[in-house]
C-alpha cells in the first residue's frame, strides 16, 4: 500500500517521536537514534554533554546548508555575471569565521571539562566508598569478588544461550523465544541501590574491557594492572553490558548483567550467598571414653591379700 506524501511524513514523524520517548530508558531499544541518559550521575553528565554538542551541530548545519540552498536557488540563473577581480580579502569576514568557531569550541569544551574533572575528583575519594567489588576478566567469563564479604563467584553466558548458539538444530523461532539471547548470564552481579561502590578491575589472561552503558563508564581489564572506577545507581533494575575489547574467539559470548536491588533486598541476597559459601560446620568431637574402674578393683585385691608374717 502506497501512502500519500503527507501520510508518509506523518508516519516518519510518529516513528521519530516514539524513538524519542525511548531516550529516557536505560536499555537500548530497537531503532534507537540517540544515546540514553543512563542511571548514574556519570552517565547523565555524558548524556547532557552529548546533547549540547548535538544541538550545536544542528544549528551550525541549519545555517551552513541553509546558506548553500539560498545561494544555489537565488543565483542559479545569474547569466552574464562578472567576477570581482579586485576583491582580495575581507578582514571583518575572516575575524568572524575565526572568532565564532573559537567561541563555540570553548563554550562546548568548558562544561565537558568540568564534568571530566568532577568525575576524576570523585574517583579519588576512596574514603566515601561503601563497598568494593573486584572484577576479573577471563576467557570468556567474569569473576566477581565482594571484598570483605566472603562472596566470590563466576558469571558466564547462560546455558540456554550457549546451547542455542552451538546447536545446528537451533532455529530463529528458538532464538526469538529465548528473549535475551546471548545477553543473559547464569549469575548476575548484584549490587544495592543508592550505594557508592568501588570497582577494582583486572584480568587473568588477556585484555578485556568491562562495559555497562547504563552506568556511563567503561574500564579496561589488563593482566597485572588494577584499574578502578566507582558508581552509584539510584534506580533498581537490571542493566546489561558486554566485554568491549576483542579478547579471542568467544569475545562476543561473555555478557555482563548487573542487577540493582533495594538495600533491604540486597542484604537478604548477601546473607543467602554467605550461607551458601560458608563451609559446613564441623561435627562435634566424640566425648572421651570413661576409663574402666580399675583402681577400686586393685584396692579390693590389696584388702583380700594375706597379711605379711611378723618378723621373728
Amino acid at each position: 500500500m502506497k501512502f500519500p506524501p503527507m501520510k508518509q511524513m506523518a508516519c516518519t514523524l510518529a516513528g521519530l517521536m516514539a524513538t524519542g520517548m525511548a531516550f529516557a530508558q536505560s536499555e537500548p531499544v530497537r531503532w534507537q537514534l540517540n544515546m540514553t541518559p543512563g542511571v548514574t550521575s556519570t552517565a547523565a553528565n555524558a548524556y547532557h554533554a552529548h546533547m549540547i554538542m548535538l544541538w550545536i551541530c544542528v544549528i551550525i548545519g541549519i545555517i551552513v546548508f541553509g546558506a548553500m540552498a539560498v545561494a544555489m536557488i537565488r543565483f542559479r540563473h545569474a547569466k552574464g555575471a562578472k567576477p570581482d577581480t579586485d576583491f582580495t580579502h575581507s578582514t571583518k569576514l575572516e575575524l568572524i569565521w575565526t572568532i565564532i568557531p573559537i567561541l563555540i569550541l570553548v563554550g562546548s569544551a568548558w562544561p565537558a571539562t568540568k564534568m571530566v574533572i568532577a568525575q576524576y575528583s570523585a574517583n579519588q575519594n576512596a574514603e566515601k566508598d561503601e563497598m568494593v567489588i573486584k572484577v576479573t576478566g577471563y576467557q570468556w567469563m567474569w569473576r566477581y569478588e565482594y571484598v570483605g564479604e566472603g562472596v566470590d563467584f563466576i558469571s558466564r553466558l547462560d546455558r540456554k544461550s550457549d546451547n542455542l548458539r552451538q546447536s545446528a538444530a537451533s532455529s530463529q523461532a528458538d532464538i526469538a523465544a529465548h528473549g535475551s539471547y546471548l545477553r543473559d548470564v547464569d549469575k548476575p552481579l548484584v549490587i544495592p541501590a543508592d550505594t557508592r561502590i568501588r570497582f577494582v578491575i583486572t584480568a587473568d589472561d588477556v585484555i578485556h574491557s568491562w562495559w555497562v552503558p547504563a552506568l556511563g563508564w567503561k574500564q579496561d581489564a589488563i593482566p597485572g594492572v588494577i584499574n578502578d572506577a566507582w558508581t552509584k545507581v539510584a534506580k533498581p533494575g537490571t542493566y546489561r553490558g558486554v566485554c568491549a575489547e576483542l579478547c579471542g574467539k568467544d569475545h562476543g559470548f561473555m555478557p555482563i548483567v548487573v542487577k540493582v536491588l533495594p538495600k533491604a533486598e540486597y542484604q537478604a541476597w548477601l546473607a543467602a550467598q554467605k550461607a551458601t559459601a560458608a563451609p559446613p560446620a564441623p561435627e562435634p568431637e566424640p566425648a572421651p571414653a570413661v576409663p574402666a574402674a580399675s583402681e577400686p578393683a586393685q584396692a579390693a585385691d590389696v584388702a583380700q591379700a594375706p597379711a605379711a608374717a611378723p618378723a621373728a
